[in-house]
């Protein structure tokens, strides 16, 4: 007798949450015997929000431990409770609350997360702005989100200039002078009460941006996020209570906050810097034995790039996980940090609109670079053709669809990512292999047709990279009379080399197919990237 789809998608769903308990128990998030500390836990964030929730968690079980380290100093998770009491107090005095919009504009430092966590326990939506956006993308955006406080650094006044009808408040001040008669979010908190305020009606959420890489960011909502949802990292990535983590990616991005949250909730300390510098990471993660790194591929690239006598220099011994997300990343990359600092690869695929998707274990890597490995518990990840129809044979290119509780549910405009069985289109090609790891191909609209025949560019990208003179290199279409389109790749040199276009183009000849060798061959001092390490492709075909 056949089991009900209804009754199989019940005990698919039971299983996830005992296999998530499971991850989490682990992990050190539900202590055992003290599961009644564990519940407390699940209560606290489901009410203030992941943030302050941690936090507040933290600050009661132990409260002289260092939350936080940024430039200023370091912030025990009581101070950071504290100052944040504070700020939501000032600014509950002010009138803000819930359905209130705060935006904040910022690098990572303290004056963010006490943002962050202000704006959790008064209940009030988060918009965390992405810092290499143009003014008109952030007037616009302010705009459509209804933003009532706005959380800026100094050095960003000159882009919110467009920005009307909003509370301003400098959280970050380089030159004392130069405030403009704004008030600091010090001024704030040292005029205010620390008590804690009283919780919200319902948590605020957090609305993280799209790159607008293609027009105005898009607001992807995270109404809610609960305890469980950890585990969808936890399973794949070891990180555990008590430990340090190393933020190199901005917070303001997916990749960043969801690890900065999770650290939290693990009672970690958290190391942040305003600006990203490679040999600071290393130092950073020296000092503080830091037992993760969280970058975006292109700051590990520059890590790499130091070379051995840099490198050598600081004492990486304590990490355990290179946690990366936001770009693809090359396997040469991968293959050689993994030689310099051993198995500690962890490579997630996901998107500001689904999360998170497939994390590859240094295993996974080990067995396939490349790989963006398997989807965690919580998770589920299909390939689907053009018609809608179900892809599983291996080595076959499809739309990726995914099912994740971290999934937003529709952009704050109103659209929507396209939805098949109940599965979230990332917008990416991809493939599994006859292990079942993924593989992502490239963007489904990135697809170039050369004399009929389709070329994915990570392809010839992964292989560029792999060239001892080649730092970086971007692949795209130009229009062509004879073929439609032909391929142009954009190339960064090594240092001193005198590599040129007919040789790069032998080395791809070499190695893959005739079609996907590049006709036109440019050369660059730097790939042109937004804040998170993004190829900007449309500036590559001029």
């Amino acid at each position: 007798m056949k089991t009900p789809p209804v009754v199989s998608e019940l005990v698919t769903r039971v299983t996830e949450k005992a296999r998530s308990v499971g991850v989490m128990w682990r992990a050190g998030l539900l202590p055992f015997p003290r599961l009644d500390e564990g519940v407390r836990s699940l209560v606290l964030t489901s009410t203030y929000g992941p943030i302050a929730g941690a936090v507040r968690i933290a600050a009661r079980r132990n409260p002289m431990d260092t939350g936080l380290v940024d430039e200023r100093g370091p912030l025990t998770f009581d101070e950071l409770e504290r100052k944040s009491n504070a700020l939501a107090r000032a600014w509950a005095g002010r009138g803000v609350g819930p359905g209130s919009s705060i935006a904040a504009l910022c690098r990572d430092h303290r004056g963010l997360v006490l943002t962050m966590l202000a704006a959790n326990k008064l209940g009030a939506a988060l918009l965390l702005m992405n810092t290499g956006f143009a003014r008109p993308q952030l007037t616009d955006v302010a705009a459509r989100e209804k933003v009532r406080v706005l959380v800026y650094d100094e050095e960003f006044t000159d882009l919110l200039s467009g920005i009307e009808g909003v509370d301003r408040y400098l959280g970050w001040v380089d030159d004392p002078a130069a405030t403009g008669g704004v008030t600091t979010l010090d001024e704030l908190i040292d005029g205010s009460d620390d008590t804690a305020p009283e919780a919200p009606p319902k948590p605020g959420g957090l609305v993280l941006l799209t790159s607008g890489t293609t027009g105005t960011p898009k607001g992807a909502p995270r109404p809610k996020i609960s305890g469980l949802d950890s585990a969808q990292f936890l399973d794949r990535i070891p990180l555990r209570v008590g430990e340090a983590t190393y933020m190199g990616a901005p917070l303001f991005h997916g990749t960043g906050i969801s690890q900065f949250i999770l650290s939290l909730a693990l009672g970690n300390t958290v190391v942040v810097r305003r600006r990203f510098d490679p040999e600071e990471a290393l130092r950073g993660v020296e000092q503080y034995g830091c037992t993760a790194l969280v970058l975006v591929p292109t700051m590990l690239q520059r890590i790499i790039d130091l070379g051995p006598e840099i490198i050598g220099k600081y004492d990486t011994s304590s990490l355990r996980i290179i946690f990366l997300a936001g770009s693809a990343l090359p396997p040469d990359i991968g293959n050689r940090a993994t030689e310099i600092f051993g198995p500690v690869i962890h490579n997630l695929y996901g998107s500001t609109e689904v999360a998170v998707a497939a994390v590859a274990t240094p295993e996974d890597w080990g067995k396939a670079p490349g790989t963006v490995g398997r989807p965690p518990v919580g998770c589920r990840v299909a390939l689907y053709d053009e018609r809608g129809a179900r892809i599983t044979a291996p080595h076959v290119t499809g739309r990726v669809f995914v099912g994740s509780g971290l999934a937003f549910e529709g952009y704050t405009d109103g659209r929507n990512k396209e939805i098949i069985d109940g599965l979230l289109a990332s917008g990416d090609v991809g493939h599994f292999d006859e292990d079942g790891l993924l593989f992502i191909d490239g963007r489904d609209d990135e697809m170039i047709v050369s004399g009929g025949e389709n070329v994915y560019p990570i392809e010839v990208e992964n292989l560029l990279v792999e060239h001892p003179d080649i730092l970086e290199a971007g692949v795209v279409g130009v229009p062509d009379d004879e073929f439609g389109q032909r391929l142009k790749a954009v190339v960064a040199r090594a240092s001193g080399s005198t590599l040129d276009a007919d040789e790069v183009r032998s080395f791809v000849k070499e190695n893959l197919a005739r079609y996907k060798v590049p006709r036109d061959v440019e050369f660059v001092e730097a790939l042109p990237r937004n804040a998170t390490g993004k190829l900007l492709r449309d500036e590559l075909t001029s």
